[in-house]
């Protein structure tokens, strides 16, 4: 399928592009960072035969708008996700997150009280320390690295990009991940998300995990080198009645690296927590 965002949704700091695709009970993907909703292409398709089917570029990522003094932290991308869902007319939709996801549609919950019949979280950043090596020293030196020349910027972001799969990414699906952070606009929003990531957003709610009481769903890519399934394991046993699933043979990006196992597992999750139609 054609990954297209036609619709817009301004919040005071820039426009939010999404999209809504096939027609069913209402669910939500949330994708990580540093990707965009194209992580989701294929699962999305899928899902658009019996479900309607949201999907967002989080501000600044991907095809949102990406400008300098943008508030693109965790904080402000859990405010927007809550106002998108009631942008959209959501009151109880289901909810898959990835990576950096998973703390947006946390901190949207717990924080601003969004709703949802049920929520799946993916390789999810929610647990502390954050980061893989890389991600640490580019929070910490993001002025310099922004610098970098243009072929340089896009050689890391590829690498980097590379080193979230285990059996590695197909050329034409690394483009469609790497070419958003490439170019005038691209490469400062790749280094400003970046540095905007503060841990603090997620120490604020961890604490509050166990209150939680909504089914979750717990999946981890068994070779996920970027976070480990450690990680899993203390987020699963902190929320209350959650189970952790381990994909075998995928790394961090584990809907694109073991598409049919996440599918199955995504459907099931939707059929043992049917919720409710707004």
């Amino acid at each position: 399928m054609n990954w297209n965002l036609p619709e817009e949704f301004v919040t005071p700091n820039g426009v939010v592009r999404w999209a809504r695709i096939g027609a069913g009970r209402p669910v939500v993907l949330l994708h990580g960072t540093p990707f965009s909703s194209f992580v989701w292409r294929d699962v999305a398709a899928d899902l658009a035969a019996d479900h309607e089917v949201f999907v967002w570029d989080m501000l600044g990522y991907g095809r949102s708008e990406m400008r300098q003094g943008q508030d693109v932290s965790l904080r402000a991308q859990g405010r927007i996700f809550a106002d998108l869902l009631t942008e959209w007319g959501l009151a109880r939709p289901h909810v898959v997150a990835h990576d950096f996801g998973g703390a947006v549609a946390l901190r949207a919950h717990l924080v601003h009280g969004a709703e949802y019949a049920a929520l799946a979280l993916l390789d999810p950043v929610a647990v502390a320390p954050w980061g893989s090596p890389f991600f640490r020293l580019v929070h910490e030196h993001a002025a310099v690295f922004e610098r970098l020349p243009g072929n340089l910027h896009e050689a890391l972001v590829r690498e980097y990009v590379r080193s979230a799969s285990s059996p590695g990414i197909a050329p034409e699906v690394l483009d469609g991940l790497v070419t958003p952070w490439t170019g005038a606009a691209g490469q400062p929003a790749f280094y400003r998300q970046i540095a905007q990531a503060d841990q603090r957003y997620t120490d604020e709610i961890e604490p509050r995990y166990g209150d939680i009481t909504i089914p979750v769903t717990v999946c981890w890519g068994a070779d996920d080198e970027w976070i480990p399934p450690a990680r899993g394991e203390q987020l699963a046993g902190a929320i209350p009645g959650a189970g952790l699933h381990l994909v075998p043979g995928a790394g961090h990006l584990v809907q694109l690296d073991a598409p049919g196992p996440v599918l199955d597992l995504v459907r099931s999750f939707l059929r043992s927590s049917p919720g409710q139609h707004p």
